[in-house]
């Protein structure tokens, strides 16, 4: 067997049990014989895909009766159904200036969400503190939790190399709720709801970019969400776009971060806040059209590279500042810098705010083939390195 099989067959299982928990999903009870006849998997692969999601208590068997249906002579005793009583999982997304919180139930879908700001110097101990007042409040009178997924600004390597603010907020969490902890970059975590549940969907190669207090992204060839060696892949914002540019906080000069996140176009707009400048550019105020264009700009030149580099099937973008002014510019950007038959348009986001905090929920479920490679939750604060 060659080395990349295993892989490979991974991802064909994990493949085929989104399908029966979609179908689950979708169209509630179901029979064994239903599943196969909607599935159009094999009797011997449904049978195992079907006993591994009753081991783990992701679905359990149930009569027509319990599941609201009448069973006609000759029809099977027994049906399936997700179990949405087995535990919830919860996704909390530490921005710069605010945390989202979500909750999922062992089926994945939402069932609450919250959001609260707070000021960019606030300490993670208050910011742990404000997500567990959110939690608090989801939760309520809800079953027991099985783990949390958690997203972060900055790049999230293996647990021996991150940063002491990152390794304490795990731990905390880990403390707080006392059960596993899977932690990643909330861009990265943004582009995986993305690609499950907005404008990425049925695609396998695709990148992803959010323009917000800060600029990162994420990238996924040939359905894998790339993490990198030291947990940076997918960090568009650090790509140089201006080489005699401002000065960035990665150490670096002129990188997309500077021109194009919401400080960069505020500032360049001479606007007091993001609102101020989306109406200056609604009134056609000189400074701020050169401000979104010039972010547009960039980012079409830097999404070029990466394209160049990766050549998606689409492009992505989200965030506060991907109006649509700046992508019509990324993408007359884009197709200056790339060769006819790559070119793309940039499509925007379909996720709202809460889009990094679902895809914390879906890195802690860890049952998507976008995450074969990934390291899973272990233990209180710890995943796999």
């Amino acid at each position: 067997m060659s080395e990349t099989e295993p892989g490979v067959l991974a991802r064909v299982r994990l493949g085929h049990e989104e399908r029966v928990v979609a179908l689950l999903r979708e169209r509630g009870a179901l029979s064994r014989a239903e599943l196969g006849t909607l599935s159009a998997l094999s009797r011997s692969t449904l049978s195992d895909i079907v006993g591994a999601l009753l081991a783990r208590g992701a679905v359990v068997v149930t009569t027509p009766e319990s599941a609201g249906r009448k069973r006609p002579p000759g029809r099977p005793a027994e049906l399936l159904t997700l179990n949405p009583h087995s535990g919830q999982t919860l996704g909390l997304d530490f921005g710069h200036r605010r945390v989202h919180v979500a909750v999922a139930n062992a089926a994945q879908e939402v069932i609450g969400t919250a959001a609260l700001g707070y000021a960019r110097s606030t300490s993670w101990q208050r910011r742990l503190e404000i997500a567990c007042g959110l939690v608090d409040s989801l939760r309520t009178g809800l079953g027991p939790l099985n783990g949390v997924g958690v997203g972060v600004t900055g790049p999230v390597g293996p647990a021996p190399e991150r940063s002491k603010h990152v390794t304490a907020l795990v731990d905390a969490i880990g403390e707080r709720f006392g059960v596993p902890v899977s932690v990643d970059n909330n861009t990265r975590l943004a582009a995986l709801a993305e690609m499950l549940r907005g404008a990425g969907k049925g695609f396998s190669d695709v990148v992803y970019t959010r323009l917000s207090d800060g600029v990162g992204g994420g990238i996924v060839v040939g359905g894998r969400l790339l993490r990198g060696a030291r947990g940076s892949a997918g960090e568009i914002g650090h790509v140089p776009v201006e080489p005699a540019g401002r000065p960035c906080p990665c150490g670096g000069r002129g990188c997309l971060e500077t021109v194009a996140s919401v400080p960069a176009v505020v500032a360049a707009s001479g606007a007091d806040d993001l609102p101020s400048a989306l109406q200056a550019l609604e009134e056609g105020a000189p400074d701020a059209v050169a401000a979104f264009d010039r972010a547009g700009r960039a980012l079409g030149f830097a999404l070029a590279s990466v394209c160049n580099t990766v050549n998606p099937a689409r492009i992505v973008v989200g965030g506060e500042v991907a109006v649509p002014r700046v992508l019509a510019a990324a993408e007359a950007a884009l197709a200056a810098h790339l060769p006819p038959a790559q070119r793309l348009p940039a499509h925007p986001a379909a996720l709202g705010d809460e889009v990094g905090a679902l895809g914390a929920l879906a890195l802690v479920a860890h049952d998507s083939p976008l995450l074969i490679g990934y390291p899973g939750g272990q233990g209180r604060g710890e995943d796999e390195s």
